[in-house]
C-alpha cells in the first residue's frame, strides 16, 4: 500500500492507524497548494479533489476519505484490533468517525485553518464550537478512548484535535478532552507518526 499524505493535515490518522497495525506502506507526500507529489505527479489524475488521504490499495486502484481509509485499514489488519468485533461496537465507531468527520473537521477546524474563509465564516463556526466540543467533553469523562479500546476514531480524533494550536480553538476549557489528547500524544504510535510529521513540516515552514 501507499499512502499519499500532506504533514500534520487529516492524512496523520491513517498513518497512526497504519503504524498501529504494523502495515507494509510507502509514503507520498503532497503538496496540497501546488496539488503535486514530491515525485512532481499531478496529484489531480490520482484524486481530482486534491485531498489527502489517498490510499493506493495496489497499482492504480485508490481509496479516498479519510472516514473509508481508516475502516480498510482497521478491517484489513483484524489482529490490530483497531475496530470492535460486534455489529453494535462497529455502529458505533461509523456514528464518532462522522461526528468528527463532519462536526469537528469540516464544519468547526476547516473553516478557521482556511485563509480565504471570510471572518464571519470563522465567527459562525467557533460559535458553534461549545456545543460539539461540550458533547465530546461529556463522552470523554472517566474515558481513555472513545470507545472501548483504542480504534481508528480516536487517531482521526488526535489528528484534528491538533489544529486547536493554530486556531481560536481553546482546549483549556475541555479539561476531559485535552487530558485525552495529552494522553493519546504518548502512545508510542501517536507519538511515533506525530513526530515524523510534525519534522517535514518544520522544513517547509522554518518560520
Amino acid at each position: 500500500m501507499k499512502l499519499f499524505f500532506s504533514p500534520l493535515a487529516c492524512s496523520l490518522a491513517s498513518r497512526i492507524a497504519l503504524y498501529e497495525a504494523q502495515a507494509e506502506v510507502s509514503f507520498v507526500e503532497v503538496d496540497l497548494r501546488a496539488k503535486t507529489t514530491e515525485h512532481g505527479e499531478d496529484y489531480l489524475k490520482l484524486n481530482p479533489l486534491g485531498q489527502v488521504p489517498l490510499l493506493e490499495l495496489e497499482p492504480g486502484e485508490y481509496l479516498s476519505e479519510n472516514g473509508a481509509i481508516l475502516q480498510f485499514i482497521a478491517e484489513r489488519h483484524p489482529e490490530a484490533q483497531l475496530t470492535p468485533q460486534d455489529a453494535t461496537g462497529r455502529a458505533r465507531l461509523r456514528e464518532w468517525l462522522s461526528f468528527i468527520g463532519t462536526e469537528l473537521h469540516k464544519a468547526l477546524y476547516n473553516p478557521l485553518l482556511d485563509e480565504k474563509a471570510p471572518p464571519e465564516a470563522k465567527a459562525y463556526a467557533l460559535e458553534k464550537s461549545a456545543r460539539r466540543l461540550g458533547h465530546l467533553e461529556e463522552r470523554l469523562k472517566g474515558r481513555e478512548f472513545l470507545l472501548d479500546r483504542f480504534s481508528v476514531a480516536d487517531a482521526y480524533l488526535f489528528a484534528v484535535l491538533n489544529w486547536s494550536s493554530v486556531t481560536p480553538v481553546n482546549l483549556s476549557a475541555w479539561p476531559q478532552v485535552r487530558a485525552y489528547h495529552a494522553a493519546l500524544s504518548r502512545r508510542p504510535s501517536v507519538e511515533r507518526a506525530f513526530r515524523e510529521e510534525r519534522a517535514r513540516y518544520a522544513e517547509q515552514h522554518p518560520h
